[in-house]
């Protein structure tokens, strides 16, 4: 193993220690990290029956989503626990829930 441990920069944070907002009806943003750019990530809390209220464009870049519990659904299609979706830019989907769920979201 080359190199020396570096741990310079490193941070950590629970997302159930983060304030959060609530950013549609029934669907609550935690910010876990931001930086330059508008690269983020942020957990998404979904209570049942929640959905965006309108179409949601990634025209500034792309969107990961790993789906922590629940099902999630961008409104084609459904995905449970454990689920990677990559939205490259461009693309365009509402997310939602029908039973609820909580997702992970970078905005590399």
């Amino acid at each position: 193993m080359d190199g020396e441990v570096n741990y310079e920069g490193i941070t950590s944070t629970n997302w159930r220690d983060t304030q959060s907002k609530e950013v549609a009806p029934g669907i609550f943003e935690r910010i876990i990290w931001e930086g330059e750019a508008g690269k983020r990530a942020v957990v998404l809390e979904f209570q049942a029956g929640a959905k965006f209220p309108s179409v949601d464009s990634h025209q500034s870049g792309p969107e990961q989503i790993y789906v922590i519990s629940g099902v999630f659904s961008d409104g084609q299609a459904d995905y449970a626990e454990g689920s990677f979706i990559h939205n490259p830019l461009g693309s365009a989907h509402i997310p939602q829930s029908k039973t609820g769920c909580i997702v992970l979201i970078t905005f590399p």
